[in-house]
C-alpha cells in the first residue's frame, strides 16, 4: 500500500477537483486526511489503484510524494496503539502518518505511513 501526500493551493475547489479527477479515473479513496497551513493545503490519500492515482497526479501537475504503508490490526483496547508505536520506535522506524481505515469485530485496522529510509534499513 502507498500513501500519496499531495500539496494543493488553499482555496475553494481544490479538493473537489482532485477527488473528481481520481473518481473519473476509477480510483476509490480508501483513507484521506487534509489540513491547511497558510496558502497551502496538504492531502494524504490511500487509494485502491495506485498506478491510476499516480497518472492522475502526474497529469494534473500537482506536487506529491509517496510513502509505503504498513497495515496493522490492533485490538480495540487501551494501550494497543501505544504498544505498536513503541515497537516501531524501538526498531528505529518513524511513523509519518496514520489512518484508521475501519473498525470491526477483529479490531482497528490502521494504515501506517513510515519513514522509508528507516523502514528499509530494518527490513533489509
Amino acid at each position: 500500500m502507498i500513501e500519496f501526500s499531495v500539496k494543493l493551493a488553499n482555496r475553494p475547489g481544490q479538493l473537489a477537483t482532485l477527488s473528481r479527477d481520481l473518481a473519473n479515473a476509477g480510483v476509490n479513496i480508501e483513507a484521506l486526511a487534509a489540513i491547511t497551513s497558510g496558502p497551502e493545503g496538504f492531502v494524504k490519500l490511500v487509494v485502491d489503484n495506485e498506478a491510476a492515482a499516480r497518472r492522475v497526479l502526474d497529469d494534473s501537475g500537482v506536487s506529491f510524494e509517496e510513502r509505503r504503508i504498513i497495515s496493522a490490526v490492533l485490538h480495540d483496547e487501551p494501550g494497543a496503539l501505544a504498544d505498536m508505536a513503541e515497537a516501531l520506535a524501538q526498531t528505529g522506524v518513524n511513523i509519518e502518518a496514520m489512518y484508521l481505515l475501519h473498525s470491526g469485530p477483529e479490531g482497528l485496522h490502521f494504515a501506517v505511513a513510515v519513514d522509508e529510509e528507516s523502514a528499509t534499513a530494518k527490513i533489509a
